[in-house]
């Protein structure tokens, strides 16, 4: 019987054949941990392993990626404990100034396809855009991976979901997601990988493969592997300045849990109602929605593709008076890109802020949070009820954000382009 992506990669780094179920050892090759998280890693670390060498400093890295720079004497204290552990460790350091983390380390060809890579991060399965098993797990969980480069793991089995046709001209990846997230909700993808196929997959640019692979996260599923399309080992190569190597694909005969078929031709622009990223309708269904405030950015939102997308529109326009907007982008490549095209001065001379690469947006203490009675659109993956403050957040892609930026509500974008 054929295997499935993920059974192929744990195999490979468990060193013997698994099936859906079982409960195996495996090896780690990239683990690293936050400026959140990465403090109890150390204090674990001393309580069990004391002054014992990590086991790869070469493949282990700290990130710190949440407050940029820190904004919190915690924070701060935090972040220099990471520092001075790192130094005695020989591991590196992407500091305040570098961004995500997950993202930093496929930028810096740090990670290929086929790898198993770790971290104290939910949303460490993003890099199953590039073919990765990614997974966020608990301190404890990376402390010891820190020491023995290897974790347990159960088998997970995996679902076929095929996309079909194209979406509207004016809809983007992080539509058709906010829509396959509709479908799935958080239980039918529950502890599950999926692999996703398509003519609309294949032709992802990068920016889309990770707005797409971020958000499994919200449906509860392991990691989403994307199929490869002709242009991938380009657009990899392009992103990280190193060749991807060998491609895992499934086998023809591997046995998938079930498979299903989303349609989204026509595909109109969508977004998440507050309280819930699977509350999700089309943009027509709340046409005239008042709007004090825009972010932009986040691990689903913050590439290159998405600020271009955003500061397009700004460039010709100007933010709505009262409309407050934010724009974080995801690494500190990403804002040298906004430097050197003139971004920064577009958004900024619109009537924007644009704000130091990293996290922002989806935790409760970076920028982009909203106060009592605010009504807020963002690129961000979350919009639970005080997770980005006390305000009401609607989730939405960059060009629904530009929109809502400049009239101060939300409108389907052919009313206004």
């Amino acid at each position: 019987m054929g295997k499935t992506i993920i059974e192929k990669i744990i195999s490979n780094h468990a060193e013997k054949d698994v099936k859906p179920g079982d409960i195996v050892w495996m090896h780690v090759d990239v683990v690293s941990a936050r400026d959140f998280g990465g403090p109890n890693v150390i204090k674990n670390y001393k309580k069990y392993y004391g002054d014992t060498p990590v086991a790869a400093p070469d493949s282990t890295y700290f990130t710190f990626d949440l407050s940029t720079p820190a904004k919190s004497i915690k924070y701060a204290t935090a972040q220099h404990l990471c520092r001075q552990f790192a130094y005695k460790h020989g591991i590196r350091v992407f500091d305040v100034d570098a961004g995500i983390g997950t993202h930093v380390l496929m930028e810096h060809g740090i990670l290929k396809p086929g790898m198993v890579s770790t971290g104290t991060d939910s949303h460490f399965n993003i890099l199953g855009a590039i073919g990765v098993l990614g997974q966020g797990m608990g301190d404890v969980d990376i402390t010891y991976i820190f020491r023995k480069k290897r974790t347990w793991f159960r088998v997970p089995e995996t679902v076929k979901v095929k996309i079909k046709g194209m979406p509207e001209k004016y809809t983007e990846p992080k539509d058709v997601v906010l829509y396959i997230l509709k479908r799935f909700k958080t239980s039918f993808a529950l502890g599950k990988s999926l692999e996703m196929y398509g003519e609309y997959i294949k032709n992802l640019d990068m920016a889309g493969r990770i707005t797409i692979a971020s958000m499994v996260t919200e449906m509860g599923g392991i990691v989403a592997f994307l199929e490869y399309g002709e242009n991938f080992k380009d657009e990899f190569s392009k992103f990280t300045g190193v060749p991807p190597g060998e491609l895992i694909e499934s086998d023809s005969d591997a046995e998938y849990s079930d498979e299903v078929e989303i349609d989204i031709n026509s595909l109109p622009p969508q977004v998440a109602r507050p309280g819930a990223p699977w509350d999700v309708v089309d943009v027509k269904e709340l046409k005239g929605v008042k709007v004090d405030s825009v972010f932009v950015g986040s691990c689903t939102n913050g590439r290159e593709r998405d600020m271009e997308t955003f500061g397009s529109i700004l460039k010709m326009n100007k933010v709505k008076e009262r409309v407050m907007v934010r724009v974080k982008p995801a690494t500190r490549k990403v804002y040298e890109y906004m430097l050197d095209t003139g971004l920064i001065s577009h958004i900024f001379k619109a009537g924007g802020i644009v704000i130091n690469p990293g996290c922002g947006g989806c935790a409760q203490g970076h920028e982009g949070l909203t106060g009592e009675g605010e009504v807020q659109v963002s690129t961000s993956n979350r919009n639970f009820p005080g997770k980005q403050g006390r305000g009401e957040t609607y989730l939405a892609s960059p060009l629904m954000a530009a929109i809502s930026s400049i009239t101060g509500e939300i409108l389907p974008p052919e009313e206004v382009l």
